[in-house]
């Protein structure tokens, strides 16, 4: 039938073996070499060691290859691909899982995922936010450097401002910056702070029973579709990153069709309903963020520096947002006051170094940064340098 030219999906049908049956017979050596002349090379061919490498590296995310080869010049369609990758894939043992669905507004969830890359001989590690409506799939996603409980608060502002409101249930895993354990009962008990801004924000904060992350089941799947669909990726630093994942988002990620809903997020997010996302003033100290002072005295925001006194090097403080401009506390003590800018910019504070000591007997602080010791300089007559310099003065 192969040298008749009957395809494979008749081949399939008058033999009532599957097409991937099929394929594999006609892959074996001996049969292709009775096949007659060799037809010309398929639209795959010169494509199928990069696909191979791809895969090689974890890439087993057909669209995302089929978006790369595009850029190689490859003109043919993803069921080509698909066939030529479905026998490379490793096989998983699937388990029955009881899928869960919810209505328009009622539910997101949370989670982090932990990403690897390297810089120079340093392996380092950073971290994905990611929030997913569970009705529509809308993904909001980040990149962050800290899992700490600040982050976690302002994450939670954007993602609810980029998805156009707030759900009525926010679902969890037990992570400790929200869940701070859970009483004799087994009711959770939430993080003080975090429970203020859940009710200040208007959602209920929900929590998986220990070790059942499949409940949560939507957004780590939105992290294991973020590694095989974006990541890895080439970035300068966490503003480039963050801008790239934007872009994949707003052009991928949301206007796709979706395996389960067979819908584009995009599309199926306008039947969300969802409640007004607070104003940040409303919220103020609850979004507070900390950083620690740098050793030349300045702190970072979303990609500018911010200077400080000298005297907090090395100190964490505490970053406010009122009106427009960015506050810096120590405790409750106001110690600097900027205007917002954009990234890249840094900001000197007035007065930032006054009185900073740089002679040899200064106390050994934390400005080690700052170590600038001053020349001991003496005072001599001209008459000094003229009888070295061996001249007259003139």
């Amino acid at each position: 039938m192969a040298r008749d030219g009957v395809s494979i999906r008749d081949m399939a049908r008058i033999t009532g073996f599957s097409r991937n049956t099929v394929r594999k017979w006609l892959r074996q050596e001996q049969l292709l070499t009775d096949l007659g002349p060799k037809k010309r090379p398929g639209k795959l061919e010169g494509h199928k060691d990069y696909v191979v490498a791809r895969m090689g590296e974890g890439i087993t995310n057909a669209v995302r290859i089929l978006r790369e080869l595009r850029g190689r010049g490859y003109t043919g369609n993803i069921t080509i691909l698909k066939d030529f990758m479905h026998p490379l894939r490793p096989a998983f043992p699937s388990k029955a899982t009881l899928r869960y669905e919810t209505l328009p507004g009622d539910q997101a969830q949370v989670d982090f995922g932990t990403f690897s890359y390297v810089t120079g001989d340093t392996k380092r590690r950073i971290y994905a936010f990611s929030m997913v409506l569970s009705y529509s799939r809308l993904l909001y996603m980040e990149f962050v450097e800290k899992q700490d409980l600040s982050t976690l608060v302002m994450c939670h502002q954007r993602a609810f401002e980029a998805l156009g409101g707030v759900p009525r249930r926010v679902l969890y895993d037990n992570m400790r910056t929200c869940v701070a354990g859970r009483d004799e009962n087994g009711q959770v008990r939430w993080n003080p702070r975090f429970l203020d801004f859940a009710r200040l924000c208007g959602f209920n904060p929900n929590a998986c029973w220990p070790y059942r992350a499949k409940t949560k089941g939507k957004v780590e799947s939105s992290i294991k579709y973020l590694r095989q669909s974006f990541w890895p990726v080439t970035f300068t630093d966490l503003e480039d990153l963050n801008q790239q994942a934007a872009a994949w988002l707003n052009s991928v990620a949301n206007i796709r069709i979706h395996g389960t809903t067979k819908e584009r997020p995009c599309d199926r997010a306008k039947q969300e309903q969802l409640t007004p996302v607070a104003s940040r003033l409303a919220l103020g100290r609850l979004l507070e963020e900390e950083r620690r002072v740098s050793q030349d005295g300045f702190i970072s925001h979303l990609g500018a520096r911010y200077g400080v006194p000298w005297q907090y090097a090395g100190r964490v403080v505490t970053l406010r947002i009122r009106d427009g401009a960015l506050e810096i506390y120590l405790g409750e003590r106001r110690i600097a006051s900027h205007r917002l800018v954009t990234a890249g910019e840094s900001v000197q504070l007035e007065g930032q170094w006054r009185d900073i000591p740089l002679g040899p007997d200064r106390p050994q602080s934390k400005l080690v940064g700052l170590r600038v010791p001053a020349p001991e300089v003496q005072v001599r007559s001209l008459l000094a340098y003229e009888a070295v310099a061996g001249g007259e003065r003139t």
